[in-house]
């Protein structure tokens, strides 16, 4: 059912139950503290982020690499458009790209044990020998044979014929690059997730700041009417004096609320590459919009299909195994295979090919303590891949369980906190009336514009739950690049 703020408190995006917005905590006064709704679902936002690359953190993807410079004009900036340009410039995605590029010159580094090896030499040796400081003299023979001069162009070929261990090394690496790969798909998820969040924060701000602009000129109103009633000696100077005080303490929030505002964007700005000193304007609300509710063990099961992250941490099973396998296979004989083919002479004119060719088996004799380690730790490591593979799903069951229940939860808040609001603002409206007819003072007119922020913040706040927890369902079930705009504009 639609939902409708009254004028007196009403967001600017919020004009129903789809207006989303993001309480940003402010240091003004009556703002939420870290423990509000909205700053643990911050701290949630991230639950199951499925990194692979060690050097690629949760902070990298606060941060981007500036694309372009600032125009001096504001700029229109979409959700859409934020989105794309973080999956173009956010640092979480450029080094999420180098890891799959490393990953991908491991792989070819232990191809190359696989594959014939060439080289070539090209020499010209020049030499005078001294027989007597060898020891051979022979008589009437001078000692001293030469200059002479040798020239060689010569081609080296090695190649493993039978190598079992650097077989399963390359195996090993092969699915190493096919989960980097996976973790960089998985990695846009991640960057649509902190872009989105950065986005619905700005847009909850610009919220915030039009409810204390109502608020400020709701205040305004009761002080001009204390005012007046004291000119006409009818009400005290305390009235004055608590209208004041409740004009000003708007006034403070309305500049936490704006300086908050320009810090989330600059957050924004960060993760997207936008030059810092670029301004801009949000074109996009996010309204409220029922979800319909998914079966939990559907939406699991999807997962399971679609998360690049499960994926990833199954290819790296796989590439333990196969390293287990090589350890094992240290043991086992290689049989190679060397030869060169070359020139050789006394001058390029002068010269005739030779070359030599050799077959090898090779085979560890005596080295059982290295043999059992590197098979220990090999089986460690597969061990221990496959529990941190199964955890992950169990991990991803209970994103997606937790997501529709906060959804289910935010919904609820958002009907129980708008139905607050209207009745803060009907309060409000009956002590301002009270006061004016003398019934009553001040006092309850402060009180219920108390009330009345109190119910906007709160109302702010399940807004904005309501949609970063549908975010964080499309994140658990894997399609947050692809159906963002679905999960945020309700299904």
């Amino acid at each position: 059912m639609p939902f409708g703020l009254c004028v007196l408190s009403l967001p600017s995006y919020a004009q129903g139950p789809g207006a989303q917005t993001t309480q940003i905590p402010a240091s003004g006064p009556k703002t939420p503290t870290d423990s509000s709704p909205i700053a643990a679902a911050q701290q949630n936002l991230y639950g199951a982020s499925g990194q692979n690359g060690a050097q690629v953190t949760q902070d990298s993807f606060k941060g981007g690499i500036v694309e372009g410079k600032a125009t001096g004009t504001v700029v229109d900036l979409s959700l859409d458009e934020a989105v794309q340009r973080g999956l173009r410039q956010n640092l979480g995605i450029i080094l999420q790209s180098s890891a799959q590029r490393n990953a991908n010159g491991q792989r070819l580094e232990q191809l190359q044990a696989l594959l014939p090896t060439v080289n070539g030499t090209a020499s010209l040796q020049v030499q005078q020998v001294n027989l007597a400081a060898y020891g051979l003299k022979f008589p009437g023979l001078n000692p001293i044979i030469g200059p002479f001069q040798v020239v060689d162009f010569r081609a080296y070929l090695t190649q493993n014929l039978v190598n079992v261990s650097a077989l399963q090394n390359y195996i090993a690496s092969k699915h190493n690059f096919e989960s980097a790969k996976l973790t960089a798909a998985d990695a846009r998820d991640l960057v649509v997730l902190t872009v989105g969040n950065a986005y619905l924060l700005c847009i909850a701000d610009s919220s915030r700041i039009d409810a204390v602009n109502a608020e400020l000129a709701t205040s305004k109103v009761s002080l001009d009417q204390a005012v007046a009633a004291h000119d006409a000696g009818t009400s005290p100077k305390l009235d004055v004096l608590r209208a004041q005080v409740d004009y000003q303490n708007e006034q403070q929030s309305l500049i936490s609320a704006k300086n908050q505002f320009e810090k989330d964007k600059l957050a924004l700005a960060r993760a997207i590459g936008l030059p810092l000193d670029q301004v801009f304007r949000l074109t996009d609300t996010s309204p409220y919009a029922a979800f319909d509710q998914l079966d939990p063990q559907v939406a699991f099961e999807q997962a399971l299909r679609v998360r690049k992250d499960l994926q990833a941490s199954a290819e790296q099973v796989k590439a333990a195994s196969a390293e287990k396998t090589s350890a094992w296979a240290y043991q086992l004989p290689v049989v190679s295979f060397s030869g060169d083919f070359g020139d050789l002479g006394t001058t390029p004119g002068h010269s005739h090919s030779s070359y030599t060719a050799t077959g090898q088996i090779s085979a560890p004799i005596l080295q059982i303590a290295k043999t059992k380690g590197q098979e220990e730790v090999a089986s460690a490591q597969y061990e221990q891949a496959r529990a941190k593979l199964s955890d992950q799903v169990q991990q991803v069951n209970a994103d997606v369980r937790d997501s529709l229940l906060d959804i289910q939860a935010a919904a609820r808040l958002v009907e129980a906190t708008h139905s607050n609001v209207e009745l803060a603002n009907e309060a409000l409206n009956e002590a301002q009336q009270r006061f004016r007819a003398g019934v009553s003072d001040t006092l309850p007119v402060s009180q219920a514009q108390s009330q009345t922020e109190q119910a906007n913040n709160q109302y702010i706040s399940a807004l904005y739950q309501h949609n970063i927890a549908k975010l964080s369902l499309a994140r658990a079930l894997g399609v947050t690049q692809t159906n963002y705009k679905d999960y945020l504009g309700g299904k």
